[in-house]
């Protein structure tokens, strides 16, 4: 057995260091390309000179040998010339080829060939289309959320006290410091930009009710909801996105645990009772900066400032930018869990819908407060 075993061994070497076998030639036969010998990478020069030719059929079945520089070769040239056809490959060569074939980027598109009008109109259309859709389902969400908020009323044992607690924490008590700090400069800029103005006129002592009225009013609700819709949409969809990738809420399903009670009521709910808060405080520490700036622009002390502020302004202008926030609360909440339930199973969803989020509740914020102008206008208000 072992002598047998040498002669097959050394039959193998031989065959492998014959140069007829190792050689490689080419010749038309009736329009197809017939490619002879070892396509490897020793021959690539000639096997690349060979496929020149421009032929739609290549015919293999003389090949000896192929490796994944020759294959690579054939699978170029099928992409590169459209109908070639690779007619005759054995066996193990197919293997190879397949195999390189497959490793192989796939080929770049086309340019995309210009819009016509009624395209362009199509896209409008579909986009017109899939903003009502999601303010269906954004409208659907509210839907879920108050019927799931009755049912904890009812039923006290169903609410997640604890998961309320936690998302209190995180939207409210951490986001105090940024909050405050914001405020405090809006005051700042205020003060320093209206009394500038207004020392034209020889009325600087109007700047403590442009920037009550202004902060009170409009802007510290407003950039307050904004920089918690930055902060606490984008965590939101994040937390419930990532426990979609993992399919935690498939499993909270089977568990018998409804994901609206333990997920999202918990955290709209904190929203509506933290962003009031953060507003009323954001309401103050943009007073204090511009009381701040005031003094040290305009010489008006803290004392005639707050006399000022408390003869001049109405407390009307406080619970007109104060009733805003609990529908800022709604909209950037459901916005968020919304996104977090629309992320699949891959991160790039989860990206692209954490930005989404943000970016849909920065708007809605927005124009909820325009809307909220006109209303008070129209109201005299």
């Amino acid at each position: 057995m072992g002598s047998i075993a040498d002669t097959t061994a050394e039959a193998h070497a031989a065959r492998r260091d014959d140069p007829a076998d190792a050689a490689f030639s080419s010749r038309e036969v009736d329009g197809a390309l017939c490619l002879r010998g070892a396509a490897t990478l020793s021959n690539l020069a000639e096997l690349q000179a060979a496929l020149q030719s421009g032929a739609r059929r290549i015919d293999l079945s003389d090949l000896s040998r192929l490796d994944s520089a020759g294959a690579w070769a054939l699978a170029t040239y099928r992409r590169r010339v459209e109908g070639a056809e690779l007619i005759g490959l054995k066996p193990p060569h197919a293997d190879i080829f397949e195999t390189v074939d497959t490793a192989l980027a796939p080929p770049e598109d086309d340019p995309a060939p210009r819009r016509s009008m009624a395209d362009r109109l199509e896209g409008i259309g579909r986009a017109v289309v899939g903003s009502a859709r999601t303010g269906g389902e954004l409208i659907a969400y509210l839907g879920i959320f108050l019927q799931r908020l009755a049912v904890s009323i009812r039923h006290p044992s169903r609410f997640h006290l604890t998961a309320l607690v936690h998302h209190c924490q995180e939207v409210g008590l951490k986001a105090v410091p940024i909050v405050a700090l914001m405020a405090f400069l809006i005051g700042i800029v205020l003060a320093f930009q209206g009394s500038t103005q207004l020392r034209q006129f020889g009325a600087e002592v109007f700047v403590v009710d442009l920037i009550a009225i202004s902060v009170l009013r409009e802007l510290g609700i407003l950039l307050t909801a904004i920089i918690v819709a930055g902060r606490t949409a984008s965590s939101y969809t994040a937390a419930i996105g990532s426990m979609k990738m993992r399919e935690e809420v498939d499993a909270m399903r089977a568990l018998g645990v409804d994901p609206a009670h333990a997920l999202i009521v918990p955290r709209i709910l904190a929203l509506l009772l933290m962003l009031p808060i953060l507003g009323l405080i954001a309401n103050v520490s943009g007073l204090i900066g511009g009381m701040f700036m005031s003094w040290i622009e305009l010489g008006i002390s803290p004392a005639m400032f707050r006399t000022r502020l408390v003869e001049g302004t109405d407390i009307s202008h406080v619970f007109v930018g104060l009733v805003k926030a609990p529908f800022f609360a709604l909209i950037i909440g459901i916005v968020g869990c919304h996104a977090g339930m629309q992320v699949k199973g891959n991160a790039e969803s989860l990206g692209m819908m954490t930005s989404r989020a943000v970016v849909a509740a920065i708007f809605m914020v927005i124009v909820a407060d325009a809307l909220f102008s006109i209303f008070f206008a129209e109201l005299g208000i």
